[in-house]
């Protein structure tokens, strides 16, 4: 095996150098800890970026997902599958959703989201209503569709001309929304029930209600991006039961497949009908990996492992406990502000918050922006409060250096 120095001068000569990763290489985890290659032990606050709620080399998963690797891998679509169709309805039983769709990534849920909604407002005789709106700080991928409909410039920069029509709203404000909804020029209006990659906003009290309502009212379909919230990240199954309201669609990725890339949209009965085939039309959507076996058993073991072990449960206490230790900081004159629900937090610092996430991880502990003044927790469900301590201590540290 090569040693790390070796490693990252392989990366060096044959990666694209499009990311920044942080001169460390991770080969192997257990539970919240991660070690590299020379062997040094970290606490990963991250988890992936959200990603590994059930945290690493969970046994449970990897013996169910080892399990359907032995059995059956992909068939495609061209063919239903057991795990497929056992997880799907596993999503529709712990959601509002009545139909699911699965492809492999947040950017293809949201895209399929999009598909849907533009063909939704067509067979109802409305061809011009093509406008998708989304809000200023949000973030909904990487591909031309959803970089077009990322609210923050630098991360559309250099890619144009753009997919659109688009229009972009602030974040919280019904005011806005009433005023270009009621135009009935917008085929849907994609909103985060928590802005994560755009600062760890959560959406005001009452902002998705008055989204609901006035979507209702133009007959807009209601997407929320729930990449980054969903499959028990703030303490529920989903971000918007948080203030009981019910989108039309909602996109999934992320903490679905506990590290397996999956992505699915969820829809209600209604808004399925956008993707609907129509007899003797081509299919308006697919693909080919989508929902495959492999991936799919990955998703129902983490709905069983959620369910048996109270990982829900646990994330909300832990995320009470990290945001009162967050909060500390602040008082203690080191943080701005501290933000977030459940297991998904952040904390505003002075100065940029990359600074604050090397120094960390050179003390063992993973961290990750979320802007660039805010360091972003998101870390494993099964982390404890040991855990939670020794990741604030070293912050403590190193905000006060």
């Amino acid at each position: 095996m090569p040693t790390q120095a070796e490693l990252l001068a392989i990366a060096d000569q044959v990666f694209v150098k499009n990311y920044r990763q942080q001169p460390m290489v991770l080969v192997r985890g257990r539970g919240a800890e991660v070690w590299d290659a020379t062997g040094a032990r970290y606490l990963d606050m991250t988890a992936g970026i959200a990603v590994c709620g059930l945290g690493h080399a969970h046994p449970q998963f990897v013996a169910k997902v080892g399990e359907q690797l032995a059995r059956l891998v992909h068939v495609s679509n061209l063919y239903w599958n057991d795990q497929g169709i056992l997880a799907a309805k596993a999503i529709v039983d712990h959601s509002f959703a009545k139909r699911v769709f699965f492809c492999n990534s947040g950017a293809e849920a949201n895209e399929a989201a999009l598909k849907l909604a533009r063909r939704y407002q067509f067979l109802a005789g409305r061809p011009e209503r093509t406008t998708i709106v989304s809000t200023h700080g949000s973030f909904h991928g990487r591909s031309m569709a959803t970089v077009s409909i990322t609210g923050q410039p630098k991360y559309r920069e250099g890619f144009g001309p753009l997919v659109g029509p688009v229009e972009f709203l602030e974040y919280g404000n019904l005011a806005a929304a009433k005023a270009l909804l009621e135009q009935k020029t917008a085929c849907c209006l994609i909103v985060e029930p928590i802005q994560a990659e755009g600062g760890i906003i959560v959406a005001p009290p009452g902002y998705l209600a008055g989204l609901r309502e006035l979507c209702d009212a133009t007959d807009t379909i209601l997407i929320f991006d729930e990449v980054q919230t969903g499959m028990g990240r703030t303490g529920r199954w989903f971000g918007y039961q948080h203030d009981g309201v019910t989108p039309d669609v909602m996109t999934m990725a992320k903490g679905l497949g506990g590290g397996i890339p999956i992505g699915a949209i969820a829809c209600s009965e209604k808004a399925a009908g956008g993707l609907t085939a129509q007899p003797g039309g081509a299919v308006p959507h697919a693909s080919t990996f989508g929902g495959n076996p492999l991936a799919t058993a990955a998703a129902l073991a983490v709905f069983e492992i959620l369910e048996s072990e109270g990982l829900i449960e646990r994330c909300a206490s832990a995320g009470e406990y990290l945001g009162a230790r967050l909060a500390e900081l602040v008082k203690k004159g080191l943080a701005q502000e501290a933000r977030g629900r459940g297991l998904l937090r952040g904390v505003a610092v002075s100065g940029t918050a990359a600074t604050v996430i090397a120094k960390c991880r050179e003390k063992g502990v993973l961290l990750s922006l979320a802007g660039a003044n805010v360091v972003r927790f998101a870390p494993p469900y099964v982390i404890d409060r040991a855990h939670i301590d020794e990741a604030i201590n070293v912050l403590d540290q190193v905000l006060s250096s």
